[in-house]
């Protein structure tokens, strides 16, 4: 994807969808002139200050009487350049929010001297003029594609700078070491080796930060991604009436006759800010019912991909073989050892079989789907089992990509290897590890960034951002 940087570039903001108002957002050099030229106030336009807003209308040529006529009544808010999103000369056009009005304003943009803005252009445009990092980029992207609001405010954390401020002290640990070592290599007394004069404190505060930012990520991807929850159990265990009970809504089918559920169904779900895929599913026994089989089936290949199993017992039955199989096979056989809590449900009764599972560390919760008891406690159960962070505030750092991940990983790589040089080797063999680690942690941030890795960024975002 090519950019064309002060090309007079427009786009719709807002979805396209009958609403009150609709926005076309317009940047590049000449944007307020190319406007003026189809605004009833040109010279109110033209004149606007930064940061301002012009009243009019939007001014159209009608073919058959070949005159300007009223297109829409507008609100235009004007940005100067540098002081705007872009860097650029920039206005927004907010005009009313009829799916048809929105497109006539745009296409009228577009016969008018701008061209159709490419997915992320704007914010490439910040980008190239020093108003944003890639880390604040890709944390528009993330807060847009955000969840539930736990996750919106990680994402806007990375907004505000958390973690472009992280690298950059990682970076200024790593910079004095070299600085150190650069005096060493210039002025040595006698020949200096890195037993003698390597200072390796300010190193191991860049691994230490690097290693935090790298183990990070895996309750950041979860944040975005959401985490598969299945639910899984005997049929009759409740797991239709905790699906409907997690999401407040009757989604799924309830019966006390077995075998209703055969097949699975989702629903997105905020687990204390944590989102998941829940999926329902077909109740575990063996049948001779070939729909149902069928469904039976999908469960166990639904259960072989999850993030996490919630798997449910009808606490006045207990556990029984099949139970105890079901578990044993997804914790203790099987190579991903998928997390798993045992639900006991129906737990609103006064007694109950709890009987548990002797050679197998699995968390067990007590709850009633049907009273709306101990979600809560299944909730922190979920939490922990995912080994999800603990609810953070914005200034607390995460990574936001695998992008990021990826080039802390090999920084960390460089700066461990820095540290694990022995006598045997001089300075210099530190220097070239240090200046490869200050190249990947550049990537992240955007001070050293291959052109086709911008290009990946940037295509991910919607037409208009």
């Amino acid at each position: 994807m090519k950019y064309t940087p002060e090309e007079p570039i427009a786009a719709i903001a807002t979805a396209l969808a009958p609403g009150a108002l609709g926005i076309v957002r317009c940047s590049g050099k000449n944007c307020i002139e190319l406007l003026s030229k189809i605004f009833s106030r040109p010279k109110a336009l033209l004149e606007a200050q930064g940061n301002t807003i012009v009243y009019g209308w939007i001014l159209a040529m009608h073919n058959d009487e070949c005159k300007m006529t009223k297109l829409d009544e507008v609100l235009v808010s004007v940005f100067r350049g540098p002081k705007s999103f872009t860097g650029e000369d920039m206005v927004e056009i907010s005009c009313h929010g009829g799916v048809h009005v929105v497109q006539a304003v745009f296409n009228l943009l577009l016969k008018s001297g701008f061209r159709r803005a490419e997915k992320g252009e704007f914010t490439f445009r910040a980008y190239i003029n020093g108003k944003t990092d890639l880390t604040k980029a890709e944390a528009v992207r993330e807060i847009i594609d955000s969840k539930t609001d736990e996750s919106q405010s990680r994402a806007a954390g990375r907004l505000a700078g958390n973690l472009y401020e992280t690298i950059d002290g990682v970076k200024k640990h790593i910079v004095d070491t070299l600085a150190a070592i650069e005096v060493e290599i210039e002025y040595p007394e006698d020949e200096e080796t890195i037993a003698d004069s390597f200072d390796a404190s300010e190193l191991e505060k860049a691994k230490a930060s690097l290693t935090e930012l790298r183990d990070s990520w895996k309750s950041e991807k979860i944040y975005q991604d959401g985490a598969r929850v299945v639910l899984c159990g005997r049929t009759n265990a409740g797991k239709s009436s905790l699906f409907n009970a997690l999401l407040k809504e009757d989604r799924a089918i309830v019966s006390d006759i077995e075998g209703t559920t055969r097949d699975f169904i989702e629903s997105w779900i905020d687990f204390d800010g944590i989102p998941a895929r829940l999926f329902d599913t077909a109740g575990l026994r063996e049948t001779s019912d070939a729909i149902e089989a069928v469904g039976v089936e999908r469960t166990r290949d639904l259960s072989d991909e999850a993030d996490l199993i919630l798997y449910l017992v009808d606490s006045k039955n207990g556990i029984n073989d099949e139970d105890k199989a079901f578990i044993r096979e997804h914790t203790l056989k099987s190579a991903k050892k998928i997390p798993l809590i045992l639900v006991w449900n129906k737990c609103e009764l006064t007694e109950g079989n709890f009987a548990s599972l002797n050679d197998a560390d699995i968390p067990q919760v007590r709850i009633s789907a049907k009273k709306g008891m101990g979600l809560g406690d299944l909730s922190e159960a979920v939490r922990k089992s995912l080994s999800v962070a603990e609810k953070s505030e914005r200034n607390s750092t995460g990574l936001g990509s695998e992008r990021q991940k990826v080039a802390v990983e090999k920084a960390l790589e460089s700066v461990s290897h820095a540290l694990a040089l022995t006598e045997d080797y001089a300075l210099d063999a530190v220097v070239q590890d240090l200046e490869d680690a200050l190249d990947f942690l550049g990537e992240i941030t955007g001070d050293v960034t291959p052109e086709d890795v911008l290009d990946s960024i940037f295509s991910h975002f919607c037409v208009g951002k």
